[in-house]
């Protein structure tokens, strides 16, 4: 294994319509993630599935409608990218698939890997979670066609300050 694919919080409640924060361009990529997840379970690669899993009370309702609330079928992935039995799952609660985790515990698994980060959305939980995995000195790669935002200003200032800022690579 050199590559490890985090799949960041492609949940019922962003990606699929009945979702409490469903945005279209986050269903939009399912197709493009479900070919990526495909090739690393066919090469053997690492797949991490980091996932937003929320208490009632979470402080990040004060800024969002609740979402995501642990035990709810809003906070599951998506069925047609569901984990299968061997693949990681890391619940987060905040924006970050790094704060309070054991994310860098799975990625340790992996010598000097490449990281692929795909999923939603891209101004928030991916581009916090590339800044970590930059801050650890992993070399990020963050496909265009695969990640999203509900907001498309910001998903361009994403795309445009990981590269720039984090070095990431956006293909």
């Amino acid at each position: 294994m050199d590559k490890a694919l985090l799949v960041i919080d492609m949940l019922n409640d962003f990606v699929h319509p009945q979702g409490t924060l469903y945005f279209p361009q986050g269903e939009a990529i399912i197709p493009n993630i479900d070919a990526k997840i495909i090739r690393y379970r066919t090469e053997g690669n690492l797949i991490v599935y980091i996932c937003d899993s929320h208490d009632l009370d979470d402080k990040e309702f004060d800024r969002f409608p609740p979402h995501a609330v642990k035990g709810t079928s809003g906070a599951a992935v998506i069925f047609e990218l569901a984990p299968l039995q061997n693949e990681m799952i890391v619940e987060k609660q905040r924006y970050s698939g790094f704060y309070n985790t054991n994310l860098i515990n799975f990625l340790r698994r992996v010598d000097n890997p490449i990281v692929e980060v795909v999923g939603v959305c891209t101004s928030i939980c991916v581009m916090d979670t590339v800044g970590g995995l930059v801050n650890r000195d992993y070399k990020v790669v963050v496909p265009r066609d695969c990640v999203a935002d509900f907001d498309q200003e910001m998903h361009e200032f994403a795309l445009k300050r990981m590269k720039n800022i984090y070095g990431a690579e956006i293909v």
